[in-house]
């Protein structure tokens, strides 16, 4: 038979013995396969590089996630933290509100450890505090705090104040 310099198609189109059908009839070794056990480079012992990288991109993803999730707790807990130092301070004015005899109305502010405050006293009920019956008048106390960063709480409590003499 002669050689002809065309190439062929198919395995039916290749001589007997030759090159190419020994190439075809062999076990298609996977290139650049590691090795799991360490007992040589035969093809079916190892992982091969796309198995490799699979596995990496699916640790990537999974740390990924995990980075997102410990992210959003870092955010969640330091927020917590920001509220808890809000409310304390804010506490803090309360308990340091003058006794209910010296309470006027009127406006106050101030600030404690960074925050701002502002108290405003007002009367609630002008129409009961008019009532001769009554020897204490309600007043609305209203307290606003604003952290350093921004957030802020208001809080609004009633206080019986005594009804000044006439």
């Amino acid at each position: 038979m002669s050689r002809k310099s065309c190439s062929r198609a198919f395995s039916s189109e290749v001589e007997t013995g030759s090159r190419k059908e020994n190439a075809s009839e062999q076990e298609s070794g996977a290139p650049f396969r590691f090795n799991r056990n360490g007992k040589g480079s035969d093809g079916e012992l190892g992982f091969t590089l796309i198995e490799a990288l699979v596995a990496l991109a699916i640790i990537a993803a999974v740390l990924s996630s995990i980075g997102a999730v410990i992210g959003t707790t870092v955010k969640g807990t330091r927020s917590i933290g920001q509220r808890l130092a809000l409310t304390g301070a804010a506490e803090t004015v309360f308990a340091s509100l003058p006794a209910r005899s010296l309470l006027k109305p009127g406006r106050q502010s101030g600030e404690l450890a960074g925050h701002r405050w502002r108290l405003d006293v007002t009367p609630m009920n002008a129409a009961a505090a008019e009532a001769p019956q009554s020897r204490f008048v309600p007043v609305a106390v209203t307290m606003r705090m604003q952290a350093p960063g921004g957030p802020a709480v208001q809080v609004t409590t009633v206080r019986l104040v005594p009804r000044a003499p006439e």
